[in-house]
């Protein structure tokens, strides 16, 4: 397993942090951005008092996807047709030796972009594409024009309805090719279009794709088959097969988290299992069995040998993605079975500095978790059915306190 590079400026202060907490000057925040399942709102939480701080509302339910740097949280309300960006607050200045902290109030920032069902959203090299199934196409900006209030960058040329994905760097875009025989299926490949639109070379056969991820410089597509692995370093993409291991049991990933610190990718594969991918390895699928049916799971950004994954018995299971096993699990709220609708409010994750938030719809609040004892650190009440949730923050030094 490789060890990268990886992670926000806000991350690798806090690792710094966590060795070196006496630093004068030294500033530490970190905040939960909650999206409530039936209600269009999204909740601020102060992690440091647990205590809620702002409510932004939306026009519908929202599912929350924060920025690499932090910086920005995009709400995307498939019910309203539209994005909406939020300054987060908490922004980091890198000074070489050391990095500045800035903590401001979060804030709405007045950039919606709409269209059509958005659906996924990728951010790779400093651009994030959003893709909009009902329009086929993707919108892409780059984090710093939306906090200057200028939204989109560009957009590909519509296309064939579908529920698709894609990444652009500066040059060029990865756009899935939809089935046409078939909009409501999955799409069948990658192709990869430049700036004006042309397209370079054939579809790349991906069946079934659904789900992405980045690790390091190393981007991935899950198809039935296996993995695209792509590679947008050099002049042109590159894009290589790697087929699922004959061993691996009948079945796919279709959701995928790249790991932070360590270059290995985590995803489903089947209800009660996940698979540790790692392309550059000689065998580079490792199954893991989980003791019931999994709800939902994240990596760890501090602490890169854990992931952790919440099944439907209420528990949050620690797995050691470099021994491939569970190390550790504990109870934090009743069940919750992945039987009926798919989108049923059930518990999502996010790892803030030494926290793991897990949401507890049934309850209205986040329960807190330790993450170097696995024990529980507490909870925030805030009615209703706190459901997404995303994480932002760190330490850096002041200069102005």
């Amino acid at each position: 397993m490789t060890r990268v590079q990886t992670g926000t400026i806000g991350v690798l202060l806090t690792t710094l942090a966590l060795n070196c907490a006496a630093l004068a000057g030294e500033k530490t925040a970190w905040r939960l951005f909650v999206s409530d399942h039936s209600e269009p709102i999204v909740n601020v939480i102060d992690l440091l008092k647990q205590e809620k701080i702002e409510t932004f509302a939306t026009k519908a339910p929202a599912r929350l996807y924060r920025s690499k740097t932090g910086r920005t949280v995009l709400a995307v309300q498939r019910g309203a047709d539209l994005v909406t960006a939020i300054d987060s607050g908490i922004s980091f200045e890198d000074h070489g030796d050391h990095g500045d902290i800035k903590v401001k109030a979060p804030r709405l920032l007045g950039v919606e972009i709409a269209g059509k069902q958005p659906s996924h959203v990728v951010e790779y090299g400093g651009e994030i594409a959003i893709f909009f199934d009902g329009e086929g196409r993707a919108r892409i900006a780059s984090e710093r024009m939306i906090l200057e209030s200028k939204s989109v960058l560009r957009e590909t040329a519509p296309g064939m309805p579908h529920h698709g994905v894609a990444v652009a760097n500066d040059r060029y875009t990865l756009i899935s090719e939809p089935n046409v025989k078939n909009s409501d299926a999955l799409p069948i490949g990658i192709k990869i279009v430049d700036k004006s639109g042309a397209q370079i070379g054939g579809v790349h056969s991906c069946p079934d794709l659904h789900g992405e991820a980045t690790s390091g410089n190393i981007l991935v597509f899950s198809c039935a088959t296996g993995l695209l692995v792509a590679s947008m370093d050099g002049s042109t993409p590159q894009v290589k097969r790697l087929p699922y291991a004959a061993a691996l049991p009948s079945g796919k990933t279709t959701t995928m988290l790249g790991g932070r610190g360590l270059q290995y990718f985590l995803g489903n594969y089947g209800s009660d299992k996940v698979v540790l991918m790692e392309p550059t390895e000689a065998e580079p699928f490792r199954l893991v069995t989980l003791p019931m049916r999994r709800v939902d799971f994240a990596v760890d950004p501090v602490r890169a040998k854990f992931a952790y994954i919440f099944t439907e018995d209420g528990r949050l299971h620690r797995l050691d993605v470099v021994a491939g096993k569970l190390d550790g699990s504990l109870r934090v709220t009743g069940p919750y079975s992945m039987d009926d609708h798919w989108n049923d409010p059930r518990p999502r994750l996010a790892v803030a500095a030494d926290k793991i938030a897990v949401t507890d719809p049934a309850r209205g609040v986040v329960a807190l978790v330790d993450a170097t004892s696995l024990t529980k650190a507490g909870e925030i009440s805030l009615g209703g059915r706190p459901f997404n949730i995303v994480a932002v923050g760190g330490s850096g030094q002041t200069h102005d306190d």
